[in-house]
């Protein structure tokens, strides 16, 4: 328990990195500006309410379903090498 505890810190602060990464350190590189978009879906394919606000400021083609999909296959992925 307490190794998925440290596992899940240091994926956490992983996280935090890239984001500040993109929002900080890019745009001062490259002189170009940023926008972050919180796009993010759950394990079992769950969305949040503006979730599809989000999306459509994001160019191209994106279906909901299709971004569903691919988290809950992206998560059984994970689950049957960590439970074989």
């Amino acid at each position: 328990m307490m190794m998925m505890m440290m596992i899940l810190i240091i994926i956490i602060i992983i996280i935090i990195i890239i984001i500040i990464i993109i929002i900080i350190i890019i745009p001062r590189m490259w002189n170009v500006k940023t926008k972050v978009i919180p796009v993010l879906i759950g394990a079992t394919g769950t969305i949040s309410k503006s979730f599809r606000k989000y999306v459509s400021n994001i160019p191209g083609n994106h279906e909901v379903k299709e971004l569903q999909k691919t988290a809950i296959l992206g998560t059984a992925h994970i689950l049957w090498k960590v439970l074989t």
